[in-house]
């Protein structure tokens, strides 16, 4: 090659990369050919995208196993790319929210809202939109599809990361301040390390979250047109609308089989990478494993292809910081009084609420026209049950796996065991437990009030579940080693020891399940299979009964109310128990 190229300095990478070795190394042909055949099943993936709108209504979805492996490649792109943008969302907004206390006035009180509309909510109002950016081709459907799986997505990831840059230790943020750290340099350095053990095990929940409701996401409803788009999602939708319980079982296989190709090709390896930025003074004795992540750590010729490929965006980057920088004459404001900052905060605090009344004022004058106030008390008492489900729930929750976490977040080794297991209960969607739970409710003449609830947290609770996982390794071994020194067992270990650790990851996980639970009542309070139909009292059936009859005015009153409730519920439990972790548990 240096002979066919008149500059031999151009060169000179290229040999580096060809004498990293005589040959490649088995670990360089399996990198290559994961990597050749992830950019294959994109391409294609993208292709298929991107072809016209009428192709969806020539060749429908069918239950047709050959078609599976496609089904399964269109539905992972949508979720690998809602995860990206949620990624992004977090890294902003989260980020804003955790650093601006004017910004975390408008900000958290949103988040708690979004986490608790359903999902169904945010198509109805988007598919127009992401249709007419596209006219005629998928994708405009595709976007909204993938909107509406950043939707189950973003906020817990938001949630989490929000948490981290609150507690983030005294003495890093004095010795970040110290250093004269940028912005930038900040949160490079010290904030998106420090967060990242924990956000790499809530990016893992949310990846299991969105095919919670991926069913929904992939069967679209424009006015009197249904769009279904292929995926797995649209497959267990048939499956379940013609009672195939074959179909099902193999859907659901399906769904198993990406679940476990993605944790050994995506999260494993990332898991084990993240365990470097964990906070502690001394070495962790078990560190997770990733065959991948040892695998291309080991692949010489991939790392200096990559490192070639980089140099010109390397040499970019050092060009610009070699040029002079541009001197700008020194302005000197004079230092503002204390009392503006005051009226600033009153201010802000003005426009917020002038613009929350005009919101309220808005939705009463278009409730007002259709409804009553009798209605108004229903739904409030009807919001008031399904409070009790969700609080019960959450208890119970918390008591089963607050202890299963603690555990497999202290050991590693069955922390990888278990991940794949834990993701893919996280990932199984609650309509196919409809069957079984119609059956056996009707079968034994059971209290549909009662019996519907655990479909409520079916899907929620391993929120709680990953989030004190994530707490349980991110304890530090030198006070893991201090307490075994100091002989702390039993109930002592668990006061100072374990419940300090997780505490604030696991306020963020319930927080987290009880919004998510409030959005799951609204299919697992109503429930159908073939001519059966359970219903039990509470916020999300009157919702669901709303939206199938096409009724607006209960439907936003419903949404409303569900709002009120949810602020009301963080704001008095979720938000003392954030501020008290950030006083008294954080690690200095």
């Amino acid at each position: 090659m240096v002979f066919l190229s008149g500059d031999l300095k151009a060169t000179r990478p290229i040999a580096r990369f060809l004498n990293t070795g005589t040959v490649p190394k088995w670990a360089d042909l399996v990198a290559f050919l994961l990597l050749a055949a992830c950019a294959v099943l994109v391409v294609r993936g993208a292709e298929d995208m991107s072809q016209p709108l009428a192709a969806l209504h020539a060749t429908p979805v069918t239950l047709d196993p050959a078609r599976l492996p496609e089904y399964a490649l269109r539905t992972t792109l949508r979720m690998f790319l809602a995860l990206g943008a949620s990624l992004i969302f977090t890294f902003t907004v989260a980020t804003l929210a955790a650093k601006s206390r004017k910004a975390e006035l408008l900000i958290v009180p949103a988040l708690d809202i979004l986490q608790s509309v359903p999902v169904l909510g945010f198509l109805t109002f988007t598919v127009t939109f992401f249709m007419g950016l596209f006219p005629g081709r998928q994708l405009g459907v595709e976007c909204a599809a993938i909107f509406a799986i950043f939707t189950s997505q973003a906020w817990n990831m938001a949630f989490s990361f929000y948490q981290s840059l609150r507690t983030i230790p005294a003495d890093l943020d004095e010795v970040s301040r110290q250093f004269g750290f940028s912005p930038w340099r900040r949160f490079t350095r010290l904030e998106l390390p420090f967060a990242t053990p924990s956000l790499v095990w809530n990016v893992m929940m949310s990846m299991s979250g969105g095919w919670f409701f991926v069913v929904a996401s992939e069967a679209i409803t424009v006015g009197d047109t249904t769009v279904t788009l292929p995926g797995i999602g649209s497959w267990l939708s048939v499956a379940i609308a013609r009672q195939d319980m074959k179909a099902v079982a193999v859907g659901v296989g399906a769904m198993a089989v990406i679940i476990v190709l993605y944790d050994q090709l995506v999260f494993r390896p990332v898991v084990a990478w993240a365990d470097k930025f964990r906070f502690e003074q001394t070495a962790s004795q078990q560190r997770p494993a990733s065959w991948l992540y040892d695998l291309l750590r080991r692949a010489a010729w991939t790392r200096s292809l990559s490192q070639t490929l980089a140099k010109p965006l390397t040499g970019l980057s050092r060009a610009t910081a070699a040029l002079p920088p541009v001197r700008l004459p020194a302005v000197r404001l004079p230092k503002p009084h204390p009392a503006l900052g005051r009226v600033m905060d009153l201010l802000w605090l003005t426009l917020v609420a002038v613009t929350l009344a005009g919101g309220v004022w808005l939705l009463w004058s278009f409730l007002s026209a259709r409804l009553t106030f009798g209605d108004v008390g229903e739904v409030s008492l009807l919001g008031l049950a399904t409070l009790l489900r969700v609080v019960v729930l959450i208890a119970l929750a918390s008591l089963i796996w607050v202890p299963i976490g603690v555990w497999i977040g202290l050991r590693p080794a069955w922390a990888e065991r278990l991940q794949p297991i834990a993701q893919f209960l996280a990932a199984f969607p609650a309509n196919v437990m409809f069957p079984f739970a119609v059956a056996t409710i009707v079968a034994l003449r059971l209290n549909p009030n009662i019996w519907l609830s655990p479909l409520m947290v079916f899907g929620t609770q391993w929120y709680i579940l990953f989030n004190v996982i994530a707490g349980a390794s991110a304890i530090p071994s030198d006070l893991k080693e201090a307490a075994g020194m100091f002989g702390l067992k039993g109930w002592q270990w668990w006061r100072q020891v374990a419940i300090p650790g997780i505490f604030p990851y696991y306020v963020t996980g319930a927080l987290t399940a009880s919004g998510g639970s409030w959005n799951a009542s609204i299919v697992a309070e109503a429930v159908s299979w073939g001519h059966e139909h359970l219903e039990a009292a509470g916020l999300g059936s009157y919702i669901a009964k709303a939206t199938a009859a096409g009724d607006s005015a209960r439907v936003a009153l419903g949404v409303a109310v569900m709002s009120v409730f949810v602020i009301a519920f963080n704001r008095t439990l979720w938000r003392p128990m954030y501020r008290y972790a950030e006083r008294r548990l954080r690690l200095a």
